[in-house]
């Protein structure tokens, strides 16, 4: 049923690639959102107030905030995929993910509104009617609920929207939460013990619980992630397969909102190579990542001695000392300044997060190293820390 809506209203829907029928697919699934969610409030808020039930009420509320937060989505949508200006030059993308924050704050405000009025009922009860037609909408509410979920998984998956994907997760919490109301309105009907409140509790945990949830989900990409390591694999492998590239580090991705995607980079070159060749084949790169990937790539050329006997010996032992403090080390930019009394040693040092050594300590421990291979060296270290998902095995090529 779900391909069947995006087939008759998200016009050119193979083609999500395309930031204008992105668009129309966030706003599809706001106004899917916005009719389903105000139809389940009606049915629910008729039948709460009807049957006397607290936890139905507080249900329907549960599905007025959901159609408010599909308004929000449909809105964050349209301003999302507003072209990039003087004052935003890298887009609006990113409005997608304030919009589901927004959301999310409204999430949790109605949790703590509905533990409030739940906590009240459970010190005061109300008795509650019970009813087949309640019983009836519930079940209903159930069906619509577990479609929406996996309507929204799926336009979420398809156009990588994580705000989509969060009120997927939304949904499947409602189908819970309505499930809880379900049950204690036959328990309390047939055992005789009033649950009404303590459901409404039940419900407004779990609306608690989702909205922490979808806090983190979409403040993420607001605060700046690392790039997947499927997308750090795919970036190495396809540089590196450029004849004249020998190696390459300090990666950094930014993420500005689905399709907008700028990438920094350090490629090694023959330093013994044609610069006005070198500068091409770095041009090229850049170019064919922006066409084929749409990633807007710059790259920083390091030429590199790779024939100097002394200075690729005294790499492979400079290797070591890092291989024998951690392997989860590497180096890049190694070069030599040969003298006669002294000759300095520089290179990078790449350093993963929590590490076991402080920054300070690791220079020392790699200088003693060093100082251990000849009185001579005079090492001259730069620490870095990675901006993305560990590649070791790809960092090896560049030593």
């Amino acid at each position: 049923m779900t391909e069947l809506l995006i087939r008759l209203f998200v016009r050119e829907y193979a083609h999500t690639e395309r930031p204008e029928v992105r668009e129309r697919y966030g706003k599809f699934a706001g106004v899917v959102g916005i009719v389903s969610n105000l139809l389940l409030f009606a049915m629910k808020a008729v039948t709460g107030f009807v049957t006397g039930s607290i936890s139905i009420v507080a249900d329907a509320v549960n599905n007025l905030s959901d159609s408010a937060s599909s308004v929000i989505t449909l809105v964050g949508f349209k301003l999302s995929s507003k072209p990039a200006d003087r004052e935003h030059p890298y887009g609006h993308a990113r409005i997608e993910y304030i919009s589901g924050l927004i959301v999310s704050f409204l999430i949790l405000l109605l949790g703590v509104q509905l533990l409030q009025e739940s906590a009240g009922k459970i010190f005061a009860p109300e008795e509650a009617s019970f009813s087949p037609a309640a019983v009836a909408v519930l079940v209903l509410s159930c069906l619509i609920k577990t479609w929406q979920c996996l309507f929204y998984r799926k336009v979420g998956r398809r156009i990588s929207s994580p705000t989509i994907e969060a009120t997927s997760a939304d949904s499947r919490s409602d189908v819970f939460s309505t499930l809880a109301v379900l049950l204690g309105l036959v328990i309390s009907h047939f055992s005789g013990f009033n649950l009404d409140g303590y459901m409404g509790v039940a419900v407004a945990l779990l609306i608690l619980w989702t909205g922490v949830k979808v806090v983190k989900e979409t403040s993420d990409p607001l605060l700046g992630v690392a790039p997947s390591r499927e997308a750090v694999d795919d970036i190495y492998r396809t540089i590196l397969s450029y004849e004249g590239i020998l190696g390459l580090h300090d990666l950094n991705v930014h993420m500005y909102g689905e399709g907008r995607t700028f990438a920094s980079v350090h490629c090694e070159v023959d330093a013994h190579a044609d610069i006005l060749a070198s500068h091409d084949l770095v041009d090229n790169i850049e170019r064919d990542f922006l066409r084929d990937k749409n990633i807007h790539l710059v790259i920083h050329m390091d030429p590199i001695v790779v024939d100097d006997e002394p200075t690729n010996a005294l790499r492979e032992q400079v290797r070591q000392i890092l291989l024998a403090i951690s392997p989860e080390l590497t180096m890049h930019d190694f070069r030599v300044v040969w003298g006669k009394t002294h000759s300095n040693v520089l290179f990078d040092v790449c350093v993963p997060f929590e590490f076991r050594y402080t920054d300070s300590a690791l220079l020392d421990e790699i200088a003693n190293g060093i100082f251990m291979l000849g009185s001579q060296y005079v090492p001259v270290i730069t620490i870095d820390h990675s901006y993305v998902p560990d590649r070791r095995h790809a960092d090896q090529t560049e030593q």
